[in-house]
């Protein structure tokens, strides 16, 4: 048995970060991570440690800086998706924000520096819209043609703040402590066309929040003059999810709904994440890196709990799984420090990834491959830029019924450096 995915658009009104019909499982679609700069190399990051650009993917990057920068970065994104099921086919565009963060030093004192990060960004999107007509013979010669719609909307998002700290140049450590908030919206919709009988509409309403921590550790090893090789890993733990569950039924033909407030199960949880990379850096010319990420949520509780699980009249027609990401990026700059030839200051990006979703829909896994492209173009001075980026992605495929999303995304960027932190001298 397979969900009948197929929809026109997402319901008008509300937030939510992401549209796709397999959203709505659990809380929706996990988003990429990362700024328009780590998205634009495939969104690796791990073992990065570059310091022309903000890097959150690695609480340990966040050394990665000039000693007397304030840096900041802000991004928004633009999705363009074509749906398709059997001969069926839809399409959906949507804008958003995807983060705003800021990083600064804390101390320098060798042989330990510090520096630190506060933001938010996204976590995961909830936006699908679908229905289907009732085909039972017996019910339509009652009450005439009946209409089953699903709609769902909202976001969960992290503010987060990072700490870390740079050891002898070469091990840089850090730690990161991650607040989940938002709402999702999910509504089932029953009309009938004799205007005699009695629709319904249930709406199931999850107010989230949960708290985590996440460990990243980096070291880079340089060979010659600019040659240098960085490893990197992350941890991240799960999180309990707290808040409550509000039931809304509205019967057609009453003036007053019915509402129930049910606190959440005690034992529901988003995936931690554990993660290794490697990079390869030629002074600020070239970087390469490839990352590798798995999470496990195969005991995080969606199933059977009303809001997050889908079920069939044979069970659950999704059910949570072992995520895992293989991304690869590159980094070209042709002259870092030309003082006669702006294109030459340009960094050029590239990367692909290849991620297993944390579900599966009626026992069949759920994968998404892509290609990223992008630019940053220096700003006035220091290492200001604007940084442009495409996706084109392709989630899910056209077998046993599912549902296959093909996807062009453009993100925008603004990288802003400045040197806040020095003390004047006169003579």
């Amino acid at each position: 048995m397979t969900l009948p995915f197929f929809a026109a658009h997402a319901e008008d009104g509300g937030t939510y970060a992401g549209y796709t019909p397999y959203s709505v499982f659990g809380v929706g679609e996990i988003m990429m991570p990362g700024t328009a700069y780590n998205k634009t190399m495939g969104g690796v990051g791990i073992a990065s440690r570059n310091r022309r650009y903000v890097n959150v993917l690695n609480p340990a990057a966040v050394t990665a800086r000039d000693s007397l920068a304030f840096m900041s970065d802000f991004s928004i994104y633009e999705t363009n998706k074509i749906l398709r099921q059997g001969d069926m086919v839809s399409a959906n565009n949507l804008f958003n924000i995807n983060n705003f963060l800021i990083s600064f030093p804390l101390f320098y004192s060798k042989p330990a520096d510090a520096s630190m990060m506060l933001g938010i960004r996204p976590y995961s999107s909830t936006g699908y819209g679908y229905g289907y007509y009732d085909t039972n013979p017996t019910a339509i010669a009652t009450v005439g043609n009946i209409t089953h719609s699903y709609s769902g909307l909202g976001s969960i998002y992290q503010a987060f703040a990072t700490v870390g700290v740079e050891l002898f140049d070469k091990v840089s450590v850090g730690a990161e402590l991650t607040h989940y908030f938002g709402n999702i919206k999910k509504t089932y919709v029953e009309s009938l066309a004799d205007e005699a009988a009695v629709g319904i509409t249930k709406t199931n309403e999850l107010q989230l929040n949960a708290n985590a921590a996440k460990f990243g550790l980096q070291y880079e090893q340089p060979f010659g003059d600019k040659l240098s090789i960085g490893l990197g890993a992350v941890y991240g733990l799960d999180a309990q999810l707290g808040g409550r569950l509000i039931n809304t039924v509205t019967v057609a033909g009453e003036s007053k709904d019915t509402t129930n407030v049910h606190a959440l199960p005690g034992k529901l949880y988003l995936a931690g994440e554990m993660g290794v990379g490697l990079s390869v850096s030629y002074g600020s010319k070239f970087k390469a890196e490839v990352d590798y990420t798995r999470s496990d949520w195969t005991n995080c509780g969606f199933s059977g709990v009303n809001g997050l699980a889908v079920n069939g009249a044979s069970g659950p027609l999704f059910t949570t799984g072992l995520s895992q990401s293989l991304r690869a990026g590159v980094e070209y700059i042709p002259n870092p420090t030309d003082i006669r030839y702006y294109y030459k200051l340009i960094a050029y990006r590239a990367g692909v990834y290849y991620t297993k979703e944390y579900f599966s829909v009626s026992g069949n896994e759920i994968y998404s491959r892509g290609i990223t492209l992008g630019a940053t173009l220096p700003v006035f001075r220091w290492n200001n830029g604007l940084t442009f980026g495409v996706e084109l992605g392709q989630r899910g495929s056209l077998k046993n019924n599912m549902v296959r999303e093909t996807y062009v995304g453009f993100s925008l960027g603004v990288n802003l450096f400045d040197v806040w932190f020095q003390k004047p001298m006169y003579e």
